[in-house]
Formats: structure tokens, C-alpha cells, sequence
């Protein structure tokens, strides 16, 4: 009997009852052979018998009692998959190639992998070394957190090979297409039934054979040796058998009359073209994610001794002190030490209007500072900022399984089998019935190409992820695919503040003239605007857009002066002009009593 050892981290016990109501559970559990508790030092080392239970039965017993588990949870970008079968590949590999893993989920259409491990014990080279040797490739989270720009070029590649292979189908197969219809509908001269016409085929029909389908004989080898079959085995069977056959008669004359080599040339270029597709709306579906990535800033302004340093982002840490100036965006979370501004949180929140800025406030990285010089202590980076957080949200959301996912992944795992199955029935029975060989292995390929596609088990997960993903881009995020299903079925929705329901962008609505010295609007504006030209502020651009949406000339401001968290001022053809908050008028003393209603 194998025996596996392991320590876990466990959080959440009070007392030495706690570590006995934890052996208690875990001694339940068929297959342990030993398990010791330690509260003073918070770990549970356990003895298992890993043919009876396994490290997730193990970890979900302690949670189940109560308490938890130390462990950590990555997400690797994936390469190499072709269908839904070839995520249920890796996991099984997972599974069963790394000892500590507690658990794994692959979406093919988003080609992640979500995976918790117990880092206590293991590593992710354990991962990605399980995942390559199934035959697949993962981008290390190295080259994650360095950006997106890694996994975007895997990307990419991804999409220039599918293009490159596509492109060399159509040059091979369009000629051997278009040759073959008109010799076999008399259209061509006698020339054509020539023995070599055979053998150009042959030519044309190898390229598209071994080159743009070699992806589905190594995709199909790859599921096979993994114990299950996915479509890249019906795609290189249904073209195989049409080419094979054709290249018998080729050889023997004798085994049969006509070649069919433009159909195993125009099975692989048509369906190439459906992966071309495929990649590139995957491409598109993860935009959204990366239109939220694209919000945070590349660099920081970080203070060091008194010094400005502009640095990546990726070495900052909680305590660094760093200054955002006008109009940049705040890098990652934090408290401001000194200065005052109002910064734009609609990205967060909707709401339109800025939010002042002062001391001991709060700020978010992602979002816009005002007019004000702001300097602040960074309290929470990387992926632990609110930004990160929304990002891994549309992420969880975009991996998770609806309840119809379930359906369809239970039918794509027999989906496979029961295609060939039928595929051979139907050869049988039309050699049976004819006795002529070549029928029935013609409807055989049929069956086998026309089942390939296989959209059902692309549709969900990519619909799934193009539904969560389109939300985003409209700023509502789903915090789980159950969600999205659901909203099916809603009948009144209510919305809880009125950030969920506005452009996030204020407009000029009234302009009303309390000093009779102005004779119109659009005299008022002319000032107002010609002092905001110079403004970032929201509500500044507002106040000039509405001046270009009546055709107002605007002035140049001279003596141009923003004070942060105020609002603006400058002189306006030798006038002093000031627009901004109320309280900021008091201190020069004008009175606008008269303007409180």
C-alpha cells in the first residue's frame, strides 16, 4: 500500500480542542492512516493512502470542521488547446502527475487554468512541468504580473500560425478543389483524366495534409495518450481515411477508381478557418479585461529621501510614499500624507462628480487626480488594489461553470466516442447493403468531418466569457457565471445609487444669470469656459464642452492658476475670472447668499 505524507498550514483554531476536533474529522476520512494536529504551531500532519482519498478530500474535511487551510491559488494562461475536451486533459493530468494540488479547473475559451495548491509543499514548476508533459504549454505568473504583454504574445503567435497554416490550405486546396469539380463534371478536356493529374493532386493535397492539419494528429495524440478523445481525432480521422484511400488508388489501381484528395484538402482548410475564427474572438472577448488592466499605470512617481524616482510598478510595496501631479492617473491604493485635489472615481463608483481629497483620505489606484499635487503612502499593491480585485472578479466569473456548462461537459465526454461509434455503423451499413467499398467510406468521412466542429462544447464557456466580458466593457462585472444564467429569468431589477445609472460624465444642464451686467448664456460661458481650457477637472471640461456645443469663441487665459480641491482662475481679457467652489468665493469675500437656492 502507497503511503503520502503531508504537513498543512491550517488558520482558524482558538485552542488545543480545535487541533482534536480537526483529527476527529479527518480520521473519518477512509484512506487516512494517520493524522496529528499541532495548535502551538497551526499544522496537521497527515499520513493517506492516496488510492482512497485524495489532498482535496483532505483540505475540504478541515473546512468543512470549520477552520482553513493555508493554500495558494494561481491562474495560468494555457497554450495549445484546441477544444473542450483538451481542458478536461489537463485537469486529469493535474490531477493526477501533482501530489499537493487541491484543485484544477481549465476554460478552454478563456484558456486559463485555476489552480489552489498547498505552496507549503509544493511549487508551480510542479504545475507547469505536469501541464507541458500532458502536452500543452502554461506562461509562468512571472511574466503575468510583468503585465499581459507575455500571454498577449502567446496570443498572437497563436493567431500567426493559425493564419500562416490557413493561408497555406487555401493556396494548395483552392487549385486541387476547382481541378477536381471540373474533371469530375466534364468541364475540362480529356487531359485531365491523365494518370499524372492524379499524382499533381497528390502534390497539392500533401502540404494541406501534413502541414495545416498537423495540428489535429498532434492534438489527437495528445487526448488519446491521456485516455480520452477529443475533435482534433475525428478531424484527422475523417481526412486521413479520405486521403489514405486516395493515396491507395494512387499506388494499386486496382483497389478502386476515383481519388478523393480535394476532400481531405478542404475538410482541413475549412475547419483551420473555424480555429482562425476562434482565436481571433477569443482575442477580442479578453479585451475587456485588458481595457481594465490598461487603466493602471505602468510607472510610478515613488519619494525616495526626498527625491523623485520614476520606477515600474511592479517593484512598488506597501509603505512606499509616491506623488501623483495633475491629470495622472493614481498608481495603486493609498492614504494621502499632505496636499488636496478631487479625484475622478467613476471608473469605481459611476458617479460622475470628483471626490475631494484631503489628508488621511482614501485614494485608488486606477483612478484620476484632479487640479491638486497629491503625495500619499502606498497601502495595498499589486494584486491586492481594488483594480486587481475587480480584474481577478471578471476573471473568476469568465472561468466559472454555469449549471447548463455542466450538461454540455457531460455530453461532450461521450460526444467523441459516440460519433465513431456511428461513423463505423454507418460504413458497415452501407458496405453491408452495397457490397461497394468506396460509398461507404465516403459517408463514414461524412459523419466524422460534419460532427468535428463540436460547438457545443465551445458555445457555453465562450458565451460565458463573451457575456461577462461585454459587461465589463459596460461596467457590470459578474461575480460568477451562475449569475449571468440568471439573469435570464429577471423580472425588476433595482438599482441601489444613481452612479449605476449615469454616463459617468458630467453635463452643463442650466445656466442661470445671477449678475444683470451679463446680457446673455453665452456671454456668462465665454468666461467661464476660457478659464477651464485649462482645466483636467470633470467638471471643467464639462463647462467647455457645452461652450463648443453653442459655437462660443473661447479666449486664451493668462495668469492661469489651479487650487486643488477649489477650482481655477485666471484673467480673461484683463478680467479676473474665478470659477469653483462656493466656500472658495467666501475667502475673497463675494457674497453668494443669493445663489444657495
Amino acid at each position: 500500500m502507497s503511503e503520502k505524507s503531508v504537513t498543512l498550514p491550517v488558520t482558524g483554531m482558538t485552542c488545543a480542542n480545535c487541533a482534536a476536533s480537526i483529527e476527529r474529522g479527518l480520521k473519518k476520512l477512509e484512506g487516512i492512516n494517520h493524522s496529528h494536529v499541532n495548535f502551538a504551531s497551526e499544522q496537521a500532519a497527515v499520513s493517506f493512502d492516496p488510492q482512497k482519498v485524495r489532498l482535496k478530500d483532505i483540505v475540504e474535511n478541515i473546512r468543512n470542521s470549520g477552520y482553513s487551510v493555508a493554500t495558494t491559488k494561481v491562474e495560468l494562461p494555457i497554450i495549445g488547446m484546441t477544444c473542450a475536451n483538451c481542458a478536461l486533459n489537463i485537469e486529469r493530468a493535474l490531477n493526477r502527475d501533482v501530489p499537493w494540488l487541491v484543485s484544477a479547473t481549465v476554460n478552454f475559451a478563456s484558456e486559463r487554468a485555476a489552480i489552489e495548491f498547498v505552496s507549503f509543499v509544493s511549487n508551480l514548476d510542479d504545475i507547469i512541468s505536469a501541464i507541458k508533459k500532458a502536452g500543452y504549454g502554461a506562461i509562468p505568473p512571472d511574466d503575468v504580473l510583468e503585465g499581459e504583454d507575455a500571454e498577449q504574445a502567446a496570443r498572437n503567435a497563436e493567431i500567426k500560425d493559425q493564419t500562416r497554416k490557413f493561408s497555406v490550405g487555401v493556396l494548395f486546396a483552392l487549385p486541387l478543389f476547382a481541378l477536381s469539380m471540373l474533371r469530375d463534371f466534364n468541364l475540362i478536356g480529356p487531359w485531365s483524366h491523365a494518370p499524372w493529374v492524379n499524382w499533381l493532386f497528390l502534390f497539392l493535397a500533401t502540404p494541406v495534409q501534413f502541414y495545416t492539419g498537423w495540428d489535429y494528429y498532434v492534438g489527437g495524440l495528445k487526448s488519446l495518450k491521456n485516455g480520452s478523445a477529443n475533435m482534433d481525432v475525428l478531424v484527422a480521422l475523417g481526412s486521413s481515411v479520405a486521403y489514405f484511400y486516395s493515396f491507395t488508388v494512387l499506388v494499386f489501381p486496382f483497389a478502386g477508381g476515383h481519388v478523393y484528395f480535394e476532400t481531405a484538402a478542404v475538410i482541413i482548410t475549412l475547419i483551420k478557418l473555424g480555429k482562425l475564427l476562434e482565436a481571433r474572438t477569443k482575442g477580442k472577448t479578453g479585451g475587456a479585461i485588458r481595457k481594465l488592466i490598461g487603466l493602471q499605470p505602468k510607472t510610478a512617481t515613488i519619494l525616495e529621501n526626498g527625491i523623485e524616482n520614476e520606477i515600474p510598478l511592479t517593484p512598488v510595496k506597501v509603505g512606499d510614499v509616491m506623488m501623483v501631479r495633475p491629470g495622472e492617473r493614481i498608481p495603486v491604493d493609498g492614504i494621502v500624507l499632505e496636499g488636496e485635489s478631487a479625484v475622478d472615481e467613476s471608473m469605481i463608483s459611476g458617479e460622475p462628480m470628483p471626490v475631494d481629497k484631503q489628508i488621511n483620505d482614501m485614494v485608488i489606484g486606477g483612478t484620476i487626480n484632479g487640479e491638486g499635487l497629491l503625495k500619499f503612502k502606498a497601502s495595498r499593491v499589486g494584486k491586492e488594489t481594488a483594480l486587481a480585485q475587480i480584474i481577478k472578479l471578471v476573471r473568476e466569473a469568465q472561468g466559472s461553470k454555469a449549471p447548463i456548462q455542466a450538461i454540455a461537459d457531460r455530453v461532450s465526454a461521450i460526444f467523441v466516442p459516440a460519433v465513431i461509434f456511428t461513423a463505423l455503423m454507418t460504413f458497415a451499413l452501407w458496405w453491408g447493403i452495397t457490397g461497394e467499398f468506396t460509398p461507404a467510406m465516403i459517408r463514414l468521412v461524412a459523419v466524422l468531418v460534419i460532427a468535428c466542429p463540436c460547438a457545443l462544447g465551445l458555445a457555453t464557456p465562450t458565451a460565458i466569457m463573451a457575456g461577462t466580458g461585454k459587461g465589463a466593457e459596460k461596467g457590470i462585472l459578474f461575480k460568477k457565471s451562475v449569475a449571468l444564467e440568471n439573469a435570464t429569468k429577471l423580472d425588476i431589477i433595482v438599482l441601489d445609487k444613481t452612479g449605476t445609472i449615469t454616463l459617468g460624465k458630467p453635463a452643463v444642464t442650466d445656466i442661470i444669470i445671477l449678475d444683470k451686467s451679463f446680457k446673455n448664456e453665452d456671454e456668462l460661458m465665454a468666461l467661464a469656459a476660457s478659464v477651464e481650457k485649462g482645466s483636467e477637472h470633470p467638471l471643467g471640461k464639462a463647462i467647455v464642452n457645452e461652450a463648443k456645443k453653442r459655437n462660443i469663441d473661447l479666449r486664451e487665459p493668462e495668469n492661469f492658476k489651479a487650487a486643488g480641491g477649489f477650482g481655477v482662475e485666471a484673467r480673461i481679457g484683463g478680467r479676473a475670472v474665478r470659477v469653483g467652489k462656493p466656500k472658495w468665493f467666501a475667502e475673497v469675500g463675494i457674497d453668494i447668499t443669493k445663489a444657495e437656492d
